[in-house]
């Protein structure tokens, strides 16, 4: 049987994916990405209507990104210290209880504080949970537990990204950073229940074997952990397998940084609740993709879809040039939501058959580090641009870059079919 093969045959067994650590793992990431969602396109309003204009509102953004590029590195030496409990709880009470701080005073340097303090507890949230979430599945299923992982993860962006903008615009803006807060001191119960360590070191040698061993992509070609020791948070960047999927994610999340910052701007003064929809409609297809490419890589490899997906990012970035056109943007959306949901499961997943269970830790460092980097320079970069572009053209200039990733993405192809013989 080869290695393919068995992948499908494990993937199609009777383990379970929802036991109960990984269910407790679902809720406290759905708390804390509902708090992250729900102020993501807020804060550059808030920013922006306080006569910040788009430059502030894409640094605020930025600023939250930067924070969480540089926090992330850190977290497995945090976990190994602290383990997972404490760890995620801190990261929870970050992403939410300064929020509140903003019903207080109101200030641009305090907003940036607030964007830095949020941006190290997603940083701490995504970091370990993703690792957690790789080593929780049963085998042969990876793909697809990754799969509902990100599921947890997008939902709350669902109702997050476009109740927001909603709430803002009726409410006001200091209900929803309440309401920020609220939600994520409701997901910390959940935390008890996960793991208090990090695998030992004897778990990691047998990890080590057991990815020698068969496991699907378990070869270690690495020497940072041929051994079962970690070369350092970013070794697993050096894998030269892994700088495809991190170059395509990265270009994905750079257009998903400009898109939830800037299109509620860009359609300020057209249809009433259009950024909303828009919004609605994005965030509702990404976590289906994301879940349904978990499904298809586990039974036929998660190469296979990148290209595709990368094409669909890049086609739903290119239709925003239509701006006036309701029924555009709200197409030009899904097409974008499905593209990124399935490039986000498909590259990490990827990244997890390319290293033995020892490197899950850094592997989920390396792929956060470029979907916040992604991002926040995704944020930055398009307020610099719009002022000499404006809005469509922008989105034009964005598209085309991502069309350079299907470079990378067919030499990915290649590569794994190249294995594969």
């Amino acid at each position: 049987m080869n290695a393919r093969a068995g992948r499908t045959a494990d993937a199609t067994g009777t383990s379970r994916l929802l036991t109960r650590p990984m269910l407790l793992l679902l809720v406290a990431s759905v708390g804390g990405m509902g708090g992250f969602y729900l102020l993501l396109s807020v804060l550059p309003l808030y920013a922006a209507t306080a006569g910040g204009g788009d430059v502030r509102a894409g640094l605020t953004t930025g600023a939250m990104m930067l924070a969480t590029v540089l926090a992330e590195p850190a977290v497995p030496w945090f976990l190994a210290r602290f383990g997972h409990r404490a760890v995620v709880g801190a990261g929870l009470l970050l992403l939410g209880l300064p929020s509140a701080v903003l019903c207080l005073w109101s200030s641009f340097p305090l907003t940036l504080g607030v964007c830095l303090a949020r941006g190290v507890g997603l940083g701490i949230v995504v970091v370990a949970g993703t690792a957690l979430a790789a080593e929780l599945a049963p085998p042969g299923r990876r793909s697809e537990s990754l799969g509902l992982y990100g599921v947890s993860l997008g939902v709350p962006s669902v109702l997050g990204l476009p109740a927001g903008v909603w709430l803002s615009d009726r409410l006001g803006f200091e209900p929803v950073f309440l309401m920020t807060a609220a939600l994520t001191l409701l997901a910390l119960p959940a935390v008890a229940g996960l793991p208090a360590r990090r695998t030992t070191r004897a778990e990691q040698l047998s990890g080590d074997l057991e990815g020698r061993s068969g496991e699907p992509g378990g070869r270690s070609e690495d020497p940072g952990v041929r051994d079962g020791t970690p070369d350092g948070p970013l070794g697993a960047a050096v894998k030269r397998s892994l700088v495809r999927p991190t170059l395509i994610l990265g270009a994905a999340t750079f257009a998903s940084g400009v898109l939830v910052t800037f299109l509620p701007l860009a359609l300020l003064g057209g249809p009433s609740h259009l950024a909303v929809v828009a919004l609605l409609v994005q965030a509702s297809v990404a976590p289906i993709a994301r879940w349904g490419a978990g499904w298809w890589g586990d039974r036929h490899g998660s190469s296979s879809l990148l290209l595709p997906a990368v094409l669909a990012v890049a086609l739903g970035t290119a239709g925003l040039v239509r701006l006036e056109s309701p029924v555009v943007v709200i197409v030009s959306m899904a097409l974008f939501g499905a593209g990124f949901g399935a490039v986000q499961n498909l590259t990490l997943a990827t990244m997890f058959e390319r290293v033995p269970r020892s490197g899950f830790g850094r592997v989920s460092v390396v792929w956060n580090l470029a979907f916040d980097a992604g991002m926040g320079l995704g944020a930055v970069g398009f307020g610099l641009l719009i002022d000499r572009t404006g809005y469509p053209w922008g989105f034009v200039v964005t598209a085309v870059l991502l069309l350079a990733v299907l470079v990378p993405a067919w030499h990915d192809r290649r590569y794994v079919q190249a294995e594969a013989a």
